[in-house]
């Protein structure tokens, strides 16, 4: 618990992570274009205030709390555009575990893919590249019909 009040107090005053980022070279650029839409759309210092590495691993895509980090594999960053959500929605679940807040589970669950889908409109609105706005809203009509979309 005193690294969770240490970690708030620093957020308090503004801290922003150094993001690391461990994998091969392919791994490595598609994390540079997801930090890329992170920018455009002004989500990038919420991300860094949150996590401070991404690694690339061959198993499942993962939150790692205790290392402040994304553990992703190659396929979770195939698409930029829904890779930048989900590592937004991994933040913000970060956000919430050093709050204090119930960070899992139904409700924790539905606020986290909130901020994932405010994130996919406020890209839509505010990219110039055609390609990832049209990707935005097929993302966005994914998750309307999907049974997940609160």
């Amino acid at each position: 618990m005193e690294e969770h009040k240490k970690a708030r107090e620093m957020l308090k005053s503004g801290h922003k992570h150094t993001l690391k980022i461990n994998g091969g070279p392919a791994f490595e650029q598609k994390v540079k274009q997801i930090i890329e839409l992170l920018k455009t759309a002004g989500y990038f210092d919420f991300f860094s205030s949150y996590i401070r590495e991404i690694t690339e691993i061959d198993g499942l895509t993962q939150l790692r709390e205790t290392e402040v980090a994304i553990w992703a594999n190659k396929f979770a960053v195939e698409n930029p555009v829904d890779a930048a959500s989900l590592f937004v929605q991994k933040a913000f679940v970060m956000k919430e575990y050093l709050e204090g807040e119930l960070y899992y589970g139904g409700a924790a669950e539905k606020r986290s893919i909130e901020k994932r889908l405010e994130y996919l409109r406020t890209l839509k609105e505010k990219t110039k590249d055609e390609s990832v706005r049209t990707e935005c809203e097929r993302l966005l009509e994914m998750w309307r019909e999907s049974s997940l979309a609160y």
